[in-house]
């Protein structure tokens, strides 16, 4: 066995582990036995239970309030070079089984083994957060592993995710390796888009809601469609790709604004497309007062409950995205309602539709689900992983 430190847990504290689960808490730590203290940020040590059994290896750090994250099972293992390339190769062989070309979100944190790493793939350039400091400091093998499977033509490390304040690490974006000029181009249930790893949000795509975007872009045709928080067009673009008449993508951003006019252009639906700079809340007022209706309207915003302390002000936000929604939205349209808080459940998601619907007199009914896509896969015993939820309403007269 490597000779790593100790890590030792209160009893009973191993349940979660033997679970299935990869977290350790700082209250769940035997620190008379082994002091948190005693490590550095990112050291890797032995977990063991109150009995000393190994139950893996995992790395830490004293000053988070997840002071440790397990790597694997097998305490005699080595977290080198290898380690990611079995991780990244089984990774991998997972997303070219569900996708017919390379652009996928290749390495989802504790779904596939790399707790605290994100990793897009946009062909032959990726784009790579690592949000602990365990994984921080094990970023040389890491990107090492990736250039052995798939030497890229550029790597994008784009490590700006609140996340890593958790951690007591600073945001820093760079090319660590090759050479890119502008957007990189992938394509999405058939369309073409141009994604920007370097200046874009977050990694440049959101890859979690391909499958929903091509269940709603079924729905558009002939249809005025209206994409809130448009960012680079995904929904917007296939929905006009899919013969909408006319579709409104409205965001904040004049910069994510271009990109999906640019990406509206490459698929050669621009005529059929515009796009508002405008609060997505102010847009809806005014759409309201202009008395303007939409066939279809898709809500698709930033995450609006990042901590349980925002929940009330978070679900009010909610609450009137999905009032003003309805409130344009022809009789008989479809709303797609989706939210990426974690902490937004999607029970508490189905009773807001349900309550707004009836305080502003509609009849809703949900016609669909959706969750994350396939490269996004949740571990069934992380809750974590599973944060993205999305109905399908049609929204019709009171009855």
């Amino acid at each position: 066995m490597t000779d790593y430190p100790r890590l030792r847990l209160k009893k009973n504290e191993d349940r979660r582990l033997r679970a299935g689960h990869a977290w350790i808490f700082s209250n769940e730590v035997d620190i008379a036995a082994t002091p948190l203290k005693a490590f550095a940020a990112g050291d890797l040590a032995v977990v063991e239970n109150a009995k000393g059994e190994s139950l893996g290896l995992a790395y830490v750090n004293p000053d988070s309030l997840i002071s440790a994250r397990l790597l694997c099972r097998d305490a005699h293992t080595s977290i080198d070079h290898r380690f990611f390339i079995k991780r990244l190769e089984r990774a991998r062989d997972w997303r070219e089984r569900v996708y017919p070309g390379p652009y996928y979100r290749l390495a989802y944190g504790e779904s596939d083994g790399l707790p605290g790493v994100v990793i897009d793939r946009f062909g032959d350039v990726f784009a790579v957060q690592t949000n602990t400091a365990g994984m921080e400091k094990l970023q040389e093998p890491l990107l090492a592993a990736l250039e052995t499977l798939f030497s890229p033509r550029a790597v994008v490390l784009k490590n700006t995710s609140s996340l890593r304040a958790l951690e007591g690490l600073g945001n820093e974006t760079r090319i660590l390796a090759g050479t890119l000029e502008g957007p990189v181009e992938i394509v999405e249930n058939g369309a073409r888009f141009r994604v920007d790893p370097v200046e874009g949000q977050k990694t440049g795509w959101f890859f979690d809601h391909r499958d929903n975007r091509a269940k709603l872009a079924e729905l558009c045709r002939g249809k005025r469609v209206l994409d809130l928080f448009a960012y680079a067009g995904a929904w917007g673009v296939q929905a006009a790709w899919a013969g909408a008449a006319q579709v409104d993508c409205v965001d904040a951003s004049q910069a994510a604004l271009a990109l999906a006019a640019d990406n509206a252009r490459l698929n050669g639906v621009a005529e059929r497309m515009d796009f508002i700079a405008a609060d997505a809340f102010e847009f809806l007022k005014q759409a309201r007062e202009e008395r303007r209706h939409y066939d279809v309207v898709v809500l698709d915003p930033p995450a609006f409950i990042k901590r349980k302390k925002d929940m009330n002000p978070g679900l009010e936000a909610y609450r009137r995205l999905n009032q003003g929604a309805m409130q344009v939205l022809a009789y008989g349209g479809v709303l797609v309602s989706a939210s990426c808080s974690f902490h937004l459940q999607r029970e508490v998601l189905h009773d807001l539709l349900r309550a707004t619907a009836r305080h502003l007199d509609r009849h809703l009914v949900l016609f669909g689900r959706g969750g994350q896509a396939a490269d996004h896969p949740v571990h069934p015993a992380i809750p974590e992983t599973d944060y993205l939820k999305a109905y399908f309403c049609s929204v019709g007269q009171a009855l």
